[in-house]
């Protein structure tokens, strides 16, 4: 079970990188104004978004091979496994960003740097409850 754990944690890391860069180029990107610039940051944040759904997938993919490999122990669990259900629904949400800033469609770049924290307190939170389980 550590080979699972080891990759676990390798496409956790991998797709945080996603989520702490995505948002960083929607700020950049609404702070454009040329057509050359729009056109560049479209094509990173598809690009990016498009190399960080298959560390998403595995990441959530190892951890309910843990998850059946371990057994379901304590409340500890039951939120760390909200906490990931709602940073699976943020990584969705910036995929519909994507898709809007493409569109010609921006939000002001503090929107956007606003976003950019959801996923700091939601690894901070997860990362305590899976190392410290405490009992809730």
């Amino acid at each position: 079970m550590l080979w699972v754990v080891a990759f676990h944690v390798i496409f956790v890391v991998t797709w945080f990188a996603g989520l702490f860069y995505l948002p960083r180029l929607f700020v950049y990107h609404s702070e454009t104004t040329d057509a050359a610039g729009h056109a560049r940051f479209v094509t990173m944040e598809r690009r990016l978004y498009r190399f960080t759904t298959p560390s998403a997938v595995l990441a959530v993919g190892f951890g309910l091979w843990l998850w059946w490999g371990y057994g379901f122990g304590g409340m500890w669990l039951h939120v760390k496994i909200l906490l990931v259900g709602l940073l699976i629904l943020y990584y969705v949400y910036l995929g519909h960003l994507c898709r809007e800033l493409a569109q010609g469609i921006r939000r002001s770049s503090r929107f956007y740097r606003i976003i950019n924290e959801i996923p700091v307190f939601l690894l901070i939170a997860i990362v305590i409850l899976a190392v410290v389980k405490p009992p809730l």
